[in-house]
């Protein structure tokens, strides 16, 4: 399965966005999906996650009660929304697929990745 993340842009401080992970080649609905990001400088982390059906869905501390994962499976696609954005959330952020239905934080877990798309948050 591909991935395709998008949505990525420049961002003022306190405004929110949208990415979007899509995926092609097969569904990923029987599959968990993720997301991480990289910030310049530092290693990828993980963001959150969001079961197959969406009704289980796991947060990293530093966004939670900011940003909101949720997926369409009739679109095959899985949305971050991103609330309230702080400098410190500047990052290319990637979507991947993990190979069960649900998944936790460790990236080991996730089969297939997006190539990333760039988030910046200005003052």
């Amino acid at each position: 399965v591909q991935l395709q993340a998008s949505g990525g842009g420049l961002v003022q401080a306190g405004g929110s966005q949208r990415l979007a992970c899509s995926a092609s080649g097969r569904t990923f609905s029987n599959n968990a999906v993720g997301w991480f990001r990289q910030a310049p400088g530092k290693e990828r982390e993980f963001v959150a996650t969001v079961s197959w059906a969406g009704r289980d869905t796991l947060y990293a501390d530093s966004v939670k009660g900011r940003f909101t994962i949720s997926r369409d499976n009739a679109r095959n696609t899985v949305y971050l929304l991103m609330d309230s954005l702080k400098l410190e959330d500047t990052a290319v952020y990637y979507c991947a697929a993990a190979l069960r239905a649900i998944a936790g934080k460790e990236q080991q877990q996730y089969r297939y990745w997006g190539q990333g798309t760039l988030v910046t948050v200005s003052s």
